[in-house]
Formats: C-alpha cells, structure tokens, sequence
C-alpha cells in the first residue's frame, strides 16, 4: 500500500506581506519589491548577508523559505530535504536587467553580479545553502501554478525515499508583482497533500 504523505505547514508572501500557516509575521504598505523585501527582511530578522546581494526571484524565495524552514528542527551539517519549485516567467525579471547592460555597444558594461542570476534555479542554491539542504532540486517552468505536478513530484520523492521531506511551490515575479507560496511534504503532518487542499492553500492569501 502506497504511503500517505502530508502537508506540514506554508508559507506565502504576497501584497505586501509575509505569512505562515495563515499568520501574518510583516506586512507593509510600500508597493515597490525591493524596498518590501528589505523591510521583511530585517523584521524578520533573518541574519543572511548575502541576502543583499541576490536578484529579486531569489530574494522572494529564499525568504518564503527561511520564515517555513526556521519551524523545523533542522540539524546543523546535512538535511534531507528536497526542493521542487516552479513559475511561469523563469528568470525574466533579471534577464531584462542583464540585457539591458548589453544592448548598448557604445555603454557596454555586462555586469557578472546579475549574469550569476539568469537561471530560475540559482535561488533553490541559496536555500540550499543557508539551510545546509543536501537533496534533490528542481525548478519548472509552467504557463500557470500547476499542483498537479507538485504533488506527483513530491510524492514519488518521498516514497522512493531519496528526500525525507520536499518544499514545494511557486514564486514568481515580474517587476513589482510578486506571489511566493510554498509548503512542506512529509511524513508527519495535519494536511493531505492532495491537488484540492494545495489550491486551497494556494489561494489564501
């Protein structure tokens, strides 16, 4: 008999606020990204300099991240937790700035600091990193927030037991509209993990 897994908690951030399991942790009243999820940030105390020196998409997930994983009772050297993450524009919101340093032949200054950030996946590095995640990851790129494969996905991770637990979402950003909603997959939890209870979740915010 196939193993039932459950969704142990979520997380969103999306006008102007931050939220977790339905809590509301920041909200804000600016309508710019950057100086939103810099006054998140600091609130939220999350004490990750590097943080600054990320684009926007991963900026946005690292911080849907960080306010989910700081619940758990993550060990200090390795954890076994997949990430699976998804939007719809990939890297666009940097790829614009990165093509913008390069279109002038006469001001041609490409800059390696957003060059590093034209790939969706490098935020899923940055999670990795801060919270010492030594898993699967993945990012998908879909026209629309796609459950059904989260769920599949996440799923057969966990029954082939290669994750002992998956983060899942999307995050996705364009400018100054932005939605991060992510959620955990395991063992032990309150929520079923199906493609019903994922929209639901998906839609509280």
């Amino acid at each position: 008999m196939n193993k039932e897994f459950k969704i142990s908690s979520y997380s969103h951030i999306k006008n102007q606020t931050v939220s977790v399991n339905g809590n509301v942790l920041f909200t804000d009243d600016s309508e710019d990204f950057t100086t939103f999820i810099k006054a998140a940030y600091k609130f939220l105390d999350t004490g990750y300099s590097k943080f600054f020196k990320m684009d926007n998409l991963s900026k946005l997930a690292f911080l849907a991240a960080d306010v989910l994983l700081k619940q758990e009772d993550l060990n200090e050297d390795e954890n076994n937790i997949a990430l699976i993450f998804s939007n719809k524009a990939s890297s666009l919101d940097t790829d614009r700035k990165h093509q913008a340093t390069i279109k002038n032949d006469a001001e041609y200054f490409p800059s390696p600091a957003i060059f590093v950030y034209t790939l969706p996946n490098i935020c899923l590095g940055e999670i990795s990193i801060k919270h010492k995640l030594y898993s699967e990851n993945s990012f998908f790129i879909f026209d629309r927030f796609n459950p059904e494969h989260l769920q599949l996905y996440a799923n057969s991770l966990l029954r082939s037991e290669k994750s002992e637990k998956v983060l899942c979402g999307w995050v996705d950003i364009e400018e100054n509209i932005y939605e991060a909603f992510l959620y955990l997959v395991e063992s032990n939890g309150e929520i079923e993990h199906n493609t019903e209870e994922i929209i639901r979740l998906y839609k509280i915010l």
